[in-house]
C-alpha cells in the first residue's frame, strides 16, 4: 500500500525576513543527508526521486516545500525511518550536531565543470547580488504590511470582550482533552502551513488536514484572537502530553495559523485569508470569533478606517510578492548557468548511494 504524503513549509518568506523552522523537523532523526550545492544541480530532484521510490513501498513521506519555489523541495523526511535529506545550502542551513554519525554532508558540487562557471563568474556573482536585494525589498516590503496590520488590529484588540474569548478557549480545553494526562513527553513539531511565494500566498491546508475526523475552522478579524487561543490550546496539549502541530503564520511567524493533535484526529486553524476554507465534510465546524468575542457593530463603526487599513495594506503585499517574483526571475536565470555546467550522471551516481545507504536502514528496520 502506498505510504502517506504531507506537505508543509519549514521556511517562510516573512515579516520577520527568512524565518527557519527546519531544526524542530530535523533534529530528532536519527540520519539527515545535508545537501550541498548551488542551484540548478538537482537537489530538489533528487529528494523527489527518493520519495517516489519510498513512497510507494508504503513508507509515510514529508514534502517540505520551497517558500521561493513552491513546486521545488527543500527536504524530505521518512518518519517510520527516522532518516531526512535537506537542502544544506543558505538560508535553510541545519547546524550539525553529531556530524558524520548522523549528520552526513553530500557534496553535489563534484558534479559541476568549474571553467564553465568560472567562465560565468562576473554573470554569476551579479545575479546573486540582484537576488539578495530582491529579497530585501520583499522583506521590508512585508514589514510594512505588518505595521499596517498592526494598525488594523488595534481596532479589534480595543473592541474585544476578553471574559467570552477566555470562556471560549477553556470550553475547547475541555471539549478536546477532557481531564485527560497523558504518561508521556509531548511531541512537538513546528512548521509553516502556508508562505508567501512567487505565486502568491501557497498552503496545503487540505493535505494537512485531509485524514483528520474533526476539523474546526476559525474566522473573524485581524486582531480578534485566533493565535491567541491556539497558543493556549498548544500549551495545554504539550503539558498533558498530547503531540502537537503547531503551524505558524507564513506572514508573522510570532503567530500561530493551525494545530493539528493527530491522536485526537483534531485540527483547529485560521481559516481566513489568504488561506481561507469553508466546511466540506462531516465533522467540519465554524468557530466565528467575531460573534463570540467581538462587540457587535464593531465593523460598521470602523467601516472607513478598516477599508483604507485594508487596501494599504493589500499594495504592500502585493508589493513584497512583485519583489519575490523578480528574485525568482535572477534565481532561474542562476539555475540556467549552473545546469549547463552540471554533469547529471554523476549526480545519478549519488542518488543511487543514498538511497543504498536508506535501504540498509530499511533493512534493519526489517529484522
Amino acid at each position: 500500500m502506498k505510504g502517506r504524503e504531507l506537505h508543509y513549509f519549514a521556511g517562510g518568506n516573512t515579516a520577520k525576513g527568512f524565518y527557519s523552522l527546519f531544526e524542530s523537523n530535523f533534529s530528532v532523526l536519527e540520519k539527515v543527508f545535508l545537501l550541498k550545492g548551488g542551484p540548478g544541480n538537482g537537489k530538489s530532484t533528487l529528494m523527489k526521486n527518493i520519495a517516489v521510490e519510498f513512497l510507494e513501498k508504503g513508507f509515510d513521506v514529508e514534502y517540505i516545500h520551497c517558500s521561493s519555489d513552491s513546486d521545488s523541495i527543500d527536504g524530505i523526511i521518512f518518519p517510520g525511518l527516522k532518516i531526512g535529506l535537506v537542502d544544506g545550502t543558505a538560508p535553510h542551513i541545519i547546524e550539525p550536531k553529531v556530524p558524520g554519525a548522523v549528520e552526513e554532508y553530500i557534496n553535489l558540487g563534484v558534479a559541476w565543470d568549474s571553467q564553465q562557471l568560472h567562465a560565468k563568474k562576473d554573470e554569476i556573482i551579479h545575479l546573486i547580488s540582484e537576488k539578495e536585494e530582491g529579497y530585501k525589498a520583499a522583506y521590508q516590503a512585508f514589514a510594512d504590511a505588518l505595521a499596517i496590520h498592526d494598525e488594523w488590529e488595534t481596532i479589534y484588540i480595543s473592541n474585544m470582550d476578553y471574559e467570552k474569548l477566555n470562556g471560549l478557549t477553556e470550553d475547547l480545553k475541555l471539549l478536546f482533552f477532557r481531564e485527560i494526562e497523558l504518561n508521556k513527553e509531548s511531541n512537538v513539531r513546528h512548521r509553516f502551513l502556508g508562505a508567501a511565494t512567487p505565486k502568491g500566498a501557497v498552503d496545503f491546508v487540505p493535505n494537512l488536514t485531509g485524514d483528520i475526523r474533526k476539523r474546526y475552522f476559525l474566522k473573524g478579524r485581524p486582531g480578534s484572537g485566533k493565535s491567541t487561543l491556539l497558543k493556549k490550546l498548544a500549551a495545554t496539549a504539550e503539558s498533558k502530553g498530547f503531540d502537537v502541530e503547531i503551524y505558524h503564520c507564513g506572514f508573522d511567524p510570532n503567530s500561530l495559523d493551525m494545530l493539528i493533535f493527530r491522536e485526537l484526529s483534531i485540527a483547529i486553524f485560521d481559516s481566513t485569508s489568504p488561506h481561507e476554507y469553508f466546511p466540506n465534510r462531516e465533522g467540519d465546524e465554524i468557530i466565528d470569533l467575531y460573534n463570540v468575542a467581538i462587540f457587535p457593530e464593531t465593523d460598521e463603526m470602523y467601516e472607513e478606517q478598516i477599508s483604507k487599513i485594508s487596501e494599504r495594506y493589500r499594495e504592500k503585499m502585493n508589493e513584497g510578492i512583485a519583489y519575490l517574483a523578480e528574485a525568482k526571475t535572477l534565481h532561474d536565470e542562476l539555475e540556467t548557468i549552473y545546469k549547463k555546467a552540471t554533469d547529471f550522471k554523476v549526480i545519478e551516481d549519488i542518488q543511487r548511494k543514498i538511497k543504498d545507504t536508506i535501504h540498509l536502514f530499511e533493512k534493519e528496520l526489517a529484522e
